[in-house]
């Protein structure tokens, strides 16, 4: 494989699979937050939020961790000012203790906090203002959840950066992913160069998965899946990546991997690989292969989609996730594109109306498709060019999929964001 394009994924999958405390929405609220308040260098007096509609569909629901059980742009943000550490990024509320959580609800309930929506037509764009003691600061995050673009303190600016819906300038082109690329790159890699990542990852989003299938959290989809349909191999794959989201949609704080911004998506790519692993009894070598396919393969099909849309996040990590364990089952790149190109023509009309305890279920519905799609591989079945939105090729069956969810979902995404705002 060429050594440019091998250090590209090594440099992709590391730019990607960063560990997040909580929900990253929220969590990039809390972020701003923090560096707002930095910049400012005192609590400030009048807080004034701007975000993009995603951000409001995406955090409406969803618990912040470490602020027992509020929910909300204001409660994000109220603790990360409170407590917050601007050089955690995503791990930003990781360090919070039980006795700050009376003054992030205090803080809460006597700031003026405002909340309204950007104008500037970017579907990731948080802008936090704030003000204390006759100054004035403002942090601006935009493109991705840590792509900080602006930071200005009493009118100064401190940074500021080229605006980006890629998530920064120096972030690794996304466009050399291919299926045959991601094969060849999940043969050749040395696993020594990937480890570390990999390794992080198996280890935080088990812990979370496990904590979902032990305590109460959300709708219990893990724990529901195993009662109802047992212990057989396709099956946990499916329970163990709904509990992780059981738990992490309902405040759990304990950390995950993402996966292009998403622990969710970081839990569907990953899990449901582990547990096929695990069954197989295969070493960890051949682990890290299968996981490098499968987080590739995600990234790869989100790149065309974006961050945030109407179009489920998990239906493009429940293809990687099929994509991996045809891996681990000894597929090459024309196993891993008939089960991606299966597995999209099943579910992807599957929306996203934001973080909520109800995305452990459309995990579960994604890991189906993916598995059913290996399935139809292994079975000699597949669904051919001209059949809905899949066409001959798995690329340009992918692009079709991008266009679908970041074009032709995008009025669909706008009535999302109106029942929900409708409905509070």
């Amino acid at each position: 494989m060429d050594q440019a394009l091998y250090r590209a994924y090594v440099d992709i999958l590391r730019e990607e699979l960063a560990p997040a405390m909580g929900c990253t929405e929220p969590i990039a609220v809390a972020y701003a937050a923090a560096l707002a308040r930095r910049a400012l260098g005192a609590a400030p007096e009048r807080v004034d939020i701007r975000v993009s509609a995603n951000i409001i569909k995406n955090v409406k629901s969803v618990v912040v961790p470490h602020t027992g059980g509020l929910r909300g742009i204001a409660a994000a943000a109220a603790a990360g000012i409170t407590a917050g550490d601007a050089a955690r990024e995503l791990e930003v509320l990781s360090a919070v203790e039980d006795r700050q959580l009376p003054a992030i609800r205090a803080y809460l309930e006597s700031a003026p906090i405002s909340v309204s929506p950007a104008d500037s037509g970017l579907i990731f764009d948080i802008r936090i203002s704030v003000a204390a003691q006759g100054h004035t600061a403002l942090a601006r995050i935009a493109g991705s959840h840590t792509n900080v673009v602006r930071l200005e303190r009493d009118g100064e600016i401190l940074l500021d950066r080229d605006l980006t819906q890629s998530g920064g300038p120096e972030k690794t082109d996304r466009a050399l992913l291919t299926v045959e690329g991601i094969a060849a790159f999940a043969d050749a890699v040395e696993t020594q160069d990937i480890k570390d990542i990999l390794d992080r990852q198996i280890s935080l989003n088990r812990a979370i998965a496990q904590e979902g299938l032990r305590g109460t959290w959300g709708a219990g989809i893990g724990r529901t899946l195993l009662d109802a349909y047992g212990g057989a191999v396709h099956n946990r794959a499916k329970a163990w990546a709904a509990a992780g989201s059981d738990a992490r949609m309902s405040g759990c704080e304990l950390p995950v991997v993402i996966n292009s911004g998403s622990g969710n998506q970081g839990l569907t790519a990953s899990l449901p690989v582990i547990v096929y692993a695990e069954e197989l009894g295969v070493d960890r070598d051949a682990l890290y292969r299968a996981l490098a396919v499968s987080n590739l393969v995600t990234i790869h099909l989100k790149t065309g989609i974006g961050r945030l849309s109407a179009y489920c996040g998990a239906t493009s990590a429940g293809c990687g996730a099929g994509a991996g364990i045809a891996y681990l089952h000894g597929g090459g790149a024309d196993e891993i594109a008939h089960t991606i190109v299966n597995a999209v023509a099943i579910n992807s009309g599957m929306i996203c109306d934001g973080a909520k305890a109800s995305c452990a279920a459309k995990i579960a519905s994604a890991v189906e498709a993916g598995l059913l799609g290996w399935q139809m591989q292994v079975h000699g079945e597949q669904f051919y060019g001209g059949d809905g939105i899949v066409v001959k090729g798995v690329e340009n069956t992918i692009r079709n999929v991008g266009r679908l969810a970041r074009d032709g979902m995008a009025e669909t995404d706008r009535e999302i964001i109106s029942m929900m705002v409708e409905g509070c």
